[in-house]
């Protein structure tokens, strides 16, 4: 059984994950028959804004010699290099663009302004991550290999680290990424063309950021290298930030392989549907995180337009209400307070806290169970009724 036993922990019937599964194509379908040139306008514009945000940014590095003013170019430079990354690159690289045909906002031609290679990531994340999403031993995302997410993922003295490791990767974010989107069950030769490409990606980023820029600065080539250093930095950050934040904190659901087998479409959906996180967000916050505040519609569906996911989340919420399902969605504090508890409960052994299994960060017990259904059958009940 998988680690949630999907059917019984939502209580739904076949029929009824079927349906629900029915009314979440129906939003695809309306969505996909809706695109057109408002959306093309969108993500052009954003282009072009992160473009000339770029531009200004650095001009306000060299172009002043105060420290505010630094300041101020590093973290306009550090707002830019989080959108190309976020709502540019991640959303291109998903294909949420590729309906327009244009060449230059394509997934196959787009590469990001960071030193993962965005075809080895398309690989890794777009397959991997979003067709087996939190599948124990299927997902590399869980957890990116270096720390337990899960009680159902062994305890291991090295796990002691784990703190000092999630630190580490939130500083070296892109690194982290790079590094993991590396295949290494592809064969010899083809992990050694990985490698080669990744290394080229990294010489290219490293010549831009710390050789090219400070160049064309001349005299100022310090504060550019400088400025280049902590915008990546804080790029780093945020994009850990909000990644963590839509996959680990607490209610986010864990599978085993076994619920592959016979799963459907519909089954699908409700795997990414409990093993997903939102937070709340404002339209900035929103756009800043590449609408990933919204992280239950971009797993459910990954290759839709980011600036249609608030749309999308209008209609999936009522479905949850609807069907008793849970919404995870939290201030942004809150999501990341919460997947720091875990990563640092889990860094310890299982019996430090104790026998009790907790919901949090493992199945969820029999007796937790039957609690949550009734809690849960109830609030379906009144729903409902108020239908």
């Amino acid at each position: 059984m998988a680690i949630t036993d999907i059917a019984r922990y939502t209580h739904l019937s076949a029929a009824d994950i079927k349906s629900l599964g029915s009314e979440l194509d129906t939003i695809r379908s309306d969505i996909e028959n809706s695109r057109g040139a408002a959306d093309a306008t969108y993500i052009r514009r954003t282009i072009l804004f992160q473009r000339t945000l770029d531009v200004v940014a650095r001009l306000l590095v060299v172009g002043t010699r105060s420290k505010i003013g630094w300041t101020l170019g590093t973290a306009a430079l550090g707002f830019a290099k989080s959108v190309e990354n976020m709502e540019i690159g991640h959303n291109v690289s998903h294909g949420q663009w590729d309906w327009m045909n244009d060449p230059e906002i394509h997934s196959s031609t787009w590469e990001w302004d960071m030193v993962a290679v965005s075809s080895q990531w398309r690989s890794a994340h777009n397959y991997r991550h979003h067709v087996f999403s939190n599948v124990l031993g299927e997902d590399d995302d869980l957890g990116f290999g270096v720390m337990r997410v899960t009680r159902d993922q062994p305890w291991e003295k090295k796990h002691l680290l784990q703190p000092l490791q999630n630190l580490f990767l939130a500083l070296t974010f892109e690194w982290g990424i790079a590094l993991h989107d590396v295949d290494l069950e592809r064969t010899n030769a083809g992990r050694g063309q990985q490698v080669k490409a990744l290394l080229g990606k990294i010489a290219r980023q490293g010549f831009k950021d710390y050789a090219l820029w400070p160049a064309l600065s001349i005299k100022r080539w310090r504060r550019t290298m400088g400025a280049n250093a902590v915008a990546n930095l804080l790029r780093n950050l945020w994009a850990y930030v909000v990644i963590f934040c839509g996959h680990f904190p607490a209610g986010t659901q864990k599978f085993t392989t076994d619920v592959l087998q016979t799963e459907t479409r519909a089954e699908w959906y409700l795997r990414q549907m409990l093993g997903a996180a939102n937070f709340k967000a404002g339209r900035l916050l929103g756009f800043a995180s590449g609408n990933l505040c919204y992280q239950i519609e971009h797993h459910l569906f990954p290759d839709l337009p980011s600036n249609r996911l608030a749309e999308i989340a209008a209609r999936v919420r009522p479905l949850c209400e609807k069907y008793g399902l849970p919404y995870n969605s939290e201030s942004l504090a809150h999501q990341y307070g919460s997947t720091l508890r875990i990563i640092h409960r889990l860094a310890l052994p299982d019996n430090f806290f104790g026998t009790g299994r907790d919901a949090d960060v493992a199945a969820i017990s029999p007796r937790g169970r039957k609690r949550r259904q009734q809690r849960v059958a109830s609030r379906r009940g009144s729903a409902l009724r108020a239908a």
